[in-house]
């Protein structure tokens, strides 16, 4: 099989953001195993951030992005490091691998990363694949590294998505709160606890959360790969959770296998406003698959230009779809209500065209 695992920053450190040794030597032993027995590997890692911090001797994590950019750069060449050392106690050759959002949006781009992953693997590397935090042009993360584990497993066709994180899988609660909280084994791929909202980050140390891994694991059950989230201190949890044995929380595949473009759009992006559409454009999107026309749109909130992303709710408030904006909100607004024979000749007559829209419900 083909896998791809990912581990955030607050398994792989210390609360004082140091880089364990120890996990990742736990982690390379497992990837080293599966690799034994003949599966092909691909490990996203996060903790470049915070081994910066660590190594420049800083009290806390800066909040602004320039200097986070550059604290990447000084931690991620001591994260290879150790990557390096512990896979090489196995005679396996760590491959880093950065990667921008925009390898995800731009066909070639997007075709040319997956020559190189599956290139690496025939050479028998350990791809070790990180967002280039040190040029992102946006902010200090693409959403967080789930996500691109997730876009990871699409590009590559994996068998098998594990999302190692400091908790044992998804809850029916908060179990730091709630003590009648039980953990959630199998998730179906039409169950509507993908579509939940979930916690944000439970560390200072980390961009992800438990919200961000629900969306990775839909994102995986969608692009037809089954995911589990599990944790990362469990003994052999990578191994167990390749070959189905119950650990944490597994989502299986879907039918839908959508493209990498939907995806992205769908759930590694924040949206930059909301289209609140009527009833027969939600029946429109929903039932019918069509563009999403001004006609269609009641109300525009927020600012945004166009090629950005928005999220498109009906009247109770529900995310019924997200879609990439042909025009910008000051245009929506003057075109909303208005049907398509009445909108200026030279003009965009979709706000959203179906192919640059994902379908949530």
């Amino acid at each position: 099989m083909r896998i791809v695992a990912k581990i955030g920053t607050s398994s792989l450190t210390d609360h004082l953001g140091v880089i364990d040794g120890n996990i990742i030597d736990a982690v390379c032993d497992q990837l080293a195993a599966l690799r034994a027995v003949g599966h092909e590997v691909i490990l996203v890692t996060s903790g470049a951030v915070s081994a910066g911090v660590a190594a420049l001797g800083l009290a806390s994590r800066p909040s602004d992005v320039i200097t986070l950019q550059a604290i990447s750069a000084a931690g991620q060449s001591r994260l290879m490091e150790t990557y390096n050392r512990s896979l090489g106690r196995h005679a396996l050759v760590a491959a880093q691998v950065l990667l921008v959002p925009h390898d995800f949006v731009d066909r070639r781009q997007y075709l040319h990363a997956r020559q190189t992953l599956v290139r690496l693997l025939e050479l028998g590397c350990v791809p070790i694949v990180n967002e280039n935090d040190a040029i992102a042009s946006d902010e200090i993360r693409y959403g967080d590294n789930d996500r691109i584990a997730a876009l990871v497993a699409h590009n590559v066709t994996a068998d098998v998505l594990v999302l190692l994180t400091d908790t044992p899988g998804l809850y029916t609660a908060d179990p730091r709160t709630d003590p009648s909280a039980e953990l959630i084994e199998v998730v179906a791929a039409d169950d509507p606890l993908l579509s939940v909202a979930a916690t944000e980050s439970g560390s200072n140390r980390g961009s992800g959360g438990m919200a961000s891994k629900l969306s990775a694991a839909r994102m995986a059950s969608w692009s037809g790969v089954r995911a589990v989230i599990a944790e990362a201190s469990r003994p052999n949890v990578l191994v167990d959770a390749v070959n189905g044995v119950s650990v944490g929380t597994t989502f299986l595949a879907s039918s839908r296998n959508l493209p990498a473009r939907k995806l992205w759009i769908g759930f590694a992006t924040h949206p930059e406003g909301v289209l609140v559409i009527d009833d027969g454009a939600r029946r429109a999107l929903v039932e019918r698959g069509t563009s999403l026309l001004p006609a269609g749109i009641t109300e525009v909130l927020g600012e945004f230009e166009e090629g950005d992303v928005v999220e498109v709710r009906d009247h109770a408030g529900v995310a019924v779809a997200r879609g990439m904006v042909l025009n910008d909100a000051a245009t929506l607004r003057g075109f909303m209500g208005r049907r398509t024979t009445d909108l200026p000749a030279d003009a965009a007559h979709e706000a959203i065209h179906r192919d640059d829209l994902l379908v949530l419900i």
